[in-house]
Order: C-alpha cells, then structure tokens, then sequence
C-alpha cells in the first residue's frame, strides 16, 4: 500500500483488515477440518475398504519443494519474469501471493526428479508460470464478478488449471436446452426455495446427511450440522471484510499505475485462492463433491487410497469451477465428477514417484513410512500430463491438440467477457 502511494494511517489500516480476514478464513477454514474429517473417516471406516496408500494432503509436497536446491533461484526467476512480462504488457497479473509459487517450482521439482535434467525443469516451470498469469488474468472480471471485489484474480497453478476444464465443459452443457436455462447460484436458490435455497440451510442438511452416513448419533449429527452452517454463514462474511480492506490498495495501484505506468493500462492483484472460500456457492459445491469423491475412490478401478488428507481442499479445484460457471451450483457439480476423476486417477498413478521424491530430500511423515500421495497436488491435471509427456507417454501425446484447444477456447471466452463487460 506505501509502495502505492496511499496515506500512511489508510495503508495500516487497510493491512492490518486483510491480514485479520485471512485470519478468520483459516480460522473457519481449520474448524471446517476439524468437523469434516472425523465423519469422512466414520464413512470410509463403515465402507470397511482399506487401500494401501495414504492421502497426506500438501503439506509434505511443500516440505518436499521449499528444500528442493534450486527453489530459491527458481522463484527469483519466476519474480523477474512476471516484471518483465508486466513491463513489456504481456500480461495485467502481479502475482504478490509469493507463498503459493511453491506450485510451479514443485513442478520443477517433479520434472528435475524425473528427467534428471535442471535446465528442463526451469524452463517447463517457468512456461507454466506464464500460463498461470495469464489463465488469471483471463478468468480476473469472472472472479471480481462472483466476489464482488474489483482490480483481484488467482494466479493459483493448483486450482486455476482447472479453470479451462471447466470452461469447454460448461460450454457444452450450456448446449444442454433443460440445463442451460437452470439459474442455480444461491441468490436464485433463496429467490426460488425461500428458506430451503439459503446457504447455511444447505450446509445444515448436508451435514445432517453426513452425520446419518457416518453413523453419527442424534447429539453429534445436530453439532456437526449446525458446524456446517456456520461455516458457509460466516466465510462469506470473512470475504466482504476481504474485499473492503483491498478497495484502498486497488483503487491506489490503480492510480499508481496511471501516474507512474499509464503504457501498462489495468492491472490485477494476484492472491490467495482463499479469497474465492468466501464464496457460498464455492462451499456448497465442494461439500456436494466430498462424499462423492470418496464414493468415486472407492468404486473406481485402479484408484489406490482415500481422499482424506487432501479432502477439504477440494474447495481449490471447485473455487476455478464456480469462476467458470458464475456460481451456479448445479453445473459446478456435474463438472466437478469428472475433475475428481482425474485427480483420483493421477494422484494413484504418482504416489510412488511422490514418496520416492520425499525419501531423496530426506522429508519424513512423523508415524508413517509407507507409500503416499496428494488427492489434489499429486494428482494435478497439468503437472501429470507434463511429466508423463516427458516420458512420452502415448495417451499424454494425444492430449496435446486437446489441452491447446481448450487453453485457446479459454482466451477466447475471456476475450467475449471483457466485451459483455463493455
């Protein structure tokens, strides 16, 4: 805020209310953790199926790349380049969210583990990083749309490649007559089912099914339930308190820019994926999709563990998915299947790479010595395609006309947004 030139006062101020509303998003976040992982558990011990490879979630993946030798250059490289790409006006994105560039230089991690070869993966890392900037900027008047917050976008490899998915498949249901015209994002929801169609009403049924799936008794069901509620009653809360702390900083980047870099016209803020949680039809989606991916894991042929680590970040991947639906909250479910599918699948197939990966960087799971993964960040669409193109993987080759298709219908979609927007 300084750096933009804002008031002093106006600047602590404005800082210290987007740490505080960071603050109760995690807050609610780990409570949401604390009540959502015991009852997953129930579910998965009453299934009574028990796969061999354990589902830790990130944490060890960002263990694993921040003592990776190279992430330090890598992430200086990845600064300078979102400079250069600002200054030459390739891209509107300044990404400052620095903690989750361990995204891409894990990438790099995967690829120097793989290949043997550090030049590849800085050169792989680095083009993904401009295609995060850029699916961010594209999917920017989305996301200040379905938060209310202007001058924002995600600049997040983990959820934001998801994006583009989302986009070719919403494109194709909204082909569907029945389904292109069912207005489902919580405001028509409340309009359409009065009390029934509120958010927290949503979550307090959903945990109500939960509960009786768990084989919860009366007393745990009604704590859990209203749990839920309170969790998509108050993220939303946190999100406007979010919002109106960066209308200081946005409007003063904005003037900062035209003072000092009128050339590079406007420009977004890149931050957490955290700010999307707020969202209500964000949480209602990802509370949809849980049980489901559980259901999904164990079904499905070939899948080799329980998305139970990783399961509450399944807000990540929907987070993008709602962008691209503009919260409709039917659309975001059904596309959501087929992105739990794939993560499933690719986190299954790269769980001994992952654990050879921790074993040669010397990171322990305290407790555990066995085989694991990471629902979300192991099973990453873009990182498993890259690494298996690489290894010239025959059905990753194929993919290549698909995956550059879809990132050209993802630009073009943007380009008749900002006209809408016009």
């Amino acid at each position: 805020a300084l750096v933009f030139g804002i008031k002093g006062s106006t600047a602590l101020k404005s800082a210290l209310t987007l740490g505080i509303a960071f603050i109760g998003i995690f807050m609610t976040f780990d409570f949401f953790v604390k009540i959502i992982n015991p009852v997953m558990q129930a579910i998965i011990e009453r299934s009574g199926l028990n796969l061999p490879v354990l589902d830790t979630g990130w944490p060890p993946l960002a263990g694993i790349t921040w003592s990776y030798s190279l992430a330090p250059l890598i992430l200086f490289i990845l600064i300078v380049i979102n400079i250069i790409l600002l200054v030459g006006r390739l891209t509107k994105t300044v990404n400052i969210d620095i903690w989750n560039y361990w995204h891409v230089i894990f990438l790099a991690t995967l690829i120097h583990h793989t290949t043997e070869n550090p030049w590849l993966a800085i050169i792989i890392a680095s083009a993904a990083f401009i295609l995060v900037l850029k699916l961010a900027e594209w999917s920017a008047p989305l996301v200040n749309k379905l938060t209310g917050m202007n001058g924002i976008c995600i600049p997040h490899l983990s959820g934001i490649v998801h994006y583009p998915i989302a986009v070719v498949i919403n494109l194709l249901l909204d082909r569907i007559p029945g389904l292109r015209s069912v207005k489902a994002n919580p405001e028509h929801l409340k309009k359409k089912l009065g009390l029934l169609g509120e958010p927290m009403i949503i979550g307090l049924i959903i945990g109500i099914l939960l509960g009786l799936a768990g084989g919860y008794e009366f007393r745990d069901i009604l704590n859990l339930s209203f749990g839920f509620a309170a969790v998509v009653f108050i993220l939303p809360k946190m999100g406007e308190i979010l919002g109106s702390s960066l209308i200081p900083i946005s409007e003063g980047m904005k003037l900062f820019i035209t003072r000092k870099f009128s050339h590079l016209g406007a420009t977004f803020i890149g931050l957490d994926v955290a700010v999307l949680f707020a969202v209500p039809a964000v949480l209602v989606t990802a509370l949809l999709l849980m049980p489901v991916s559980i259901i999904l894991a164990i079904f499905l042929p070939g899948i080799n563990f329980i998305p139970i680590g990783d399961l509450t970040n399944l807000l990540v991947p929907v987070a993008f998915i709602a962008v691209a639906t503009k919260g409709n909250i039917i659309k975001s479910f059904i596309i959501g299947i087929p992105v739990v599918i794939i993560n499933l699948y690719y986190a299954s197939m790269f769980a001994p790479i992952v654990t050879d990966m921790a074993r040669v960087s010397n990171y322990k799971i305290e407790g555990y010595d066995g085989v694991f993964t990471s629902f979300l960040d192991a099973g990453n669409p873009l990182r498993s395609w890259i690494v298996l193109l690489l290894e010239k993987d025959i059905l990753s080759i194929a993919l290549v006309p698909v995956v550059i298709l879809m990132v050209f219908i993802t630009w073009k979609s943007s380009s008749s947004q900002k006209i809408k927007n016009k």
